[in-house]
């Protein structure tokens, strides 16, 4: 007889990440919220145990904060948290994006232009049929051009940093786009310069580009 294996911890505890991760994005879980482990335990699945590991790791990554009573609250999204959130992308970015230039080679150019095709082909989708799904799947080739545009940069910790806060920016990022905030053909424009930009290797134009995509995410 074949015999189930049950997940183990890390994988259960990856899972539960996932989907608060989704639902904090999509403002399922709300801005400033409390997160009690029992009410999430009944809602997500997972024991007490791996539920603390999930806010734990949700907290590191600044989309969970502890509270002064030990329990748990989904961070705030305040236009000011935004602007900090976009404040410390920017300068990273461009540190990082000036280091890929400088050091990227052919194979990076061609996962680079690989990204931002799979980029275009997301936002026409999501443009045309803006459900949960296309959403996700925007936000992920969004988050897949982002990396791979600094990919090169020959330092994981920048690009820890760069993942850490451009997930931070995603709920406020899906608002915009569920609000209709963005404007799609300027997007696609600065896009494509941007690349153009990067394969050109002229730094100075790049990081005037990425600093403008970044800084449109704000839109106020």
């Amino acid at each position: 007889m074949f015999s189930i294996q049950k997940p183990d911890d890390a994988t259960i505890v990856e899972l539960l990440a996932s989907t608060l991760r989704r639902d904090i994005a999509f403002g399922t879980l709300l801005p400033d919220q409390k997160l009690k482990i029992e009410e999430l335990r009944r809602r997500y699945g997972g024991s007490n145990h791996s539920m603390r590991e999930t806010l734990r790791i949700l907290s590191a990554e600044g989309l969970v904060e502890a509270t002064a009573q030990r329990g748990f609250r989904v961070t705030s999204a305040t236009e000011d948290d935004l602007r900090d959130i976009l404040l410390v992308r920017i300068e990273i970015e461009r540190v990082a994006l000036s280091r890929a230039i400088a050091l990227g080679d052919v194979a990076w150019e061609g996962r680079l232009i690989a990204a931002h095709h799979a980029l275009q082909k997301a936002e026409s989708v999501v443009t045309s049929a803006p459900d949960d799904m296309t959403a996700l799947q925007w936000d992920e080739a969004c988050r897949a051009f982002a990396y791979a545009l600094i990919e090169a940069c020959d330092s994981p910790r920048l690009i820890k940093l760069h993942q850490k806060f451009f997930d931070q920016s995603r709920r406020f990022r899906l608002a915009q786009m569920r609000e209709g905030k963005l404007n799609w053909a300027n997007r696609k424009n600065r896009q494509k310069a941007l690349l153009d930009a990067v394969l050109e290797r002229d730094e100075g134009a790049a990081n005037v580009l990425l600093k403008q995509d970044i800084e449109d995410e704000l839109n106020t």
